[in-house]
């Protein structure tokens, strides 16, 4: 493997002659719709091998089944990605010892049975999905749907976009005099499942069963609009994390908060009026948090029908995106605010302070992320753009443009005020890279998380597939990337984890849940983080759908927490 820029030839680790045949050749229809559920652990066969520093258990989670056979015979499909079934699986990687093979073991459930059940009998989803669109089946189970109470339970709710482990401000916390913090408590007590929307799941750690049903309302009375970010952001020395709260009204109220890892009290830092927006992450640094409202902008009268992509408004150029920096530390609420041109963002990346380049005695904030021109790439999200073997796909296909490609940015707003201030200052964009790779789902060493970092890892959607297509390794000093490719093999997020002996920010590896496509089954993928060389690969007897997030929770090394 060769480093290289963005305008030389790619450096493509591949297996295959066909490596540069059409997308509609990669084969990707199962995992869209899986079946296969292993509710006991089974163990994985090895090939390769994978360090015994990266021990621990690694969750994913995301869309299982997207189709449900109804009692009247039809076939009840799913529209929108984000709307799949969810389903959580769990790969635990041993430690053997010096003289023998790490292990894997893998175990998986599907998580909303009651939900399933409830269409299966109604041809109904029965509330708000992102972009579900008009139910095939509504003209017939019309009477039915009414003899049916929408299910309530665990099962009954599709929460699955990112998973936290040993989340503070829920459940019990530790002992007063015990050292452990929660949020960073070593062993896995809590596990909960989250989305853009106000509520978690709780999940049995081991067996992955739904168990609860919580919201931040949970953590503070006051946290009761509907909207939430699906990342939060941990503190990686305190665990401490913070999020943020979108109440819709005449007037619509951005809460941000904190909650302490040690004590599991939750703070309302700032609460200010906004533009409501569909945000799927946020920022901190060291003293604050960054919640930046793009332009995905939200109407909230259109939430009373339809889906909550009918609510979002279509990106205006003429708009700026606005930047509220909120103070985590002193107590001195929204400390200052900032516009930048309009774009449109799932994931950030990271965010730090350092001396200001306009006057040394004040403090710039930094802030890396993905980001697009606008929201139209949601619409190329749809299972019938995305299922390769459908014909709605190969016209999509061809409409595909730069509109839809992504870049890592980086953006910097100077000259933070040393008190809060009304004033509305400019920020800037600083460079935007990769944006022939089109990266998305992007991690990095999560030690680096408030510090200025080197690397960043991400999903490459290249056009070789309707999905992913590669996982790449950007180095922001230099701006070459890195790629590791096969043809016929879509990769989901790449989970860093980190060397505990290691000397620079990417000794480490990664693990990715890979869907070969030609095979018709998935592996755990493990790549050396520092070339992106394969280390090995624990091939699962079935295919993992294509999934969203994962938290890697490490036998020894870093505390838990959402990164």
């Amino acid at each position: 493997m060769t480093t290289v820029t963005e305008t030389a030839p790619l450096a493509v680790i591949n297996d295959s002659a066909d490596s540069q045949e059409h997308w509609n050749n990669w084969p990707n229809a199962k995992g869209f719709d899986p079946e296969y559920e292993e509710r006991t652990p089974v163990e994985l066969a090895v090939t390769g091998k994978i360090p015994a520093y990266a021990a621990g258990t690694l969750y994913r989670t995301g869309p299982g089944k997207s189709q449900v056979e109804t009692e009247e015979g039809q076939t009840f499909q799913i529209s929108h990605w984000f709307d799949g079934f969810s389903q959580t699986h769990r790969f635990q990687i041993i430690d053997s010892g010096e003289t023998e093979p790490t292990r894997v073991l893998y175990n998986s459930r599907f998580a909303t049975d009651e939900l399933i059940e409830y269409i299966r009998k109604t041809g109904s989803v029965a509330r708000l999905a992102f972009g579900q669109k008009r139910d095939p089946c509504k003209s017939v189970f019309n009477k039915v749907q009414s003899e049916f109470e929408p299910p309530s339970g665990p099962s009954g709710s599709n929460i699955g976009v990112t998973l936290s482990v040993n989340m503070p401000g829920l459940d019990v916390q530790p002992d007063a005099e015990s050292s452990e913090r929660w949020g960073t408590a070593k062993g896995i007590r809590t596990l909960y499942a989250k989305t853009d929307y106000n509520k978690f799941k709780k999940l049995d750690p081991e067996t992955l069963e739904p168990i609860g049903l919580a919201s931040q309302e949970s953590l503070h009375p006051e946290l009761t609009g509907p909207l939430a970010a699906s990342h939060a952001r941990s503190d990686p020395k305190t665990g401490d994390m913070f999020n943020f709260n979108l109440e819709l009204g005449k007037t619509c109220t951005y809460r941000v908060f904190g909650v302490s890892a040690s004590t599991g009290k939750t703070t309302i830092l700032a609460t200010f009026p906004g533009t409501p927006a569909y945000l799927h992450s946020l920022l901190i640094t060291e003293d604050y948090v960054l919640l930046c409202v793009w332009n995905s902008h939200v109407n909230p009268l259109a939430l009373k029908d339809g889906s909550f992509m009918d609510s979002i408004l279509p990106t205006d150029p003429s708009q700026p995106a606005t930047w509220y920096v909120v103070d985590r530390k002193n107590g001195n609420g929204l400390v200052a605010t900032y516009e930048s041109p309009a774009f449109f963002c799932f994931h950030t990346i990271n965010s730090w302070q350092e001396p200001s380049k306009e006057d040394p005695t004040k403090i710039d904030i930094v802030a890396d992320l993905v980001r697009m021109d606008s929201t139209e790439f949601l619409s190329s999200l749809y299972y019938d753009n995305l299922i390769s073997s459908r014909s709605s796909a190969k016209e999509f296909a061809g409409k595909r443009g730069d509109v839809l490609r992504s870049t890592v940015t980086r953006f910097r707003l100077p000259a933070l005020p040393s008190s809060p201030s009304s004033d509305i200052r400019k920020a800037t964009l600083e460079w935007s890279a990769c944006k022939s790779f089109s990266p998305e789902l992007p991690t990095m060493n999560p030690a680096f998380v408030t510090e200025k970092h080197r690397y960043v890892y991400a999903t490459t959607f290249r056009g070789e597939a309707t999905l992913t297509d590669g996982i790449m390794k950007f180095d922001c000093e230099t701006q070459e990337t890195r790629l590791w490719a096969q043809h016929g093999h879509s990769p989901g997020e790449a989970i860093f984890v980190a060397n505990p002996e290691g000397v620079s920010e990417d000794d480490g590896v990664l693990l990715s849940v890979v869907l070969d496509g030609l095979a018709g089954n998935s592996y755990l993928l493990c790549l050396d983080a520092r070339n992106l060389t394969e280390l090995g690969r624990a091939h699962v007897k079935g295919v993992v759908g294509f999934g969203f997030h994962g938290q890697h929770v490490p036998t020894i090394g870093l505390p838990t927490g959402d990164y």
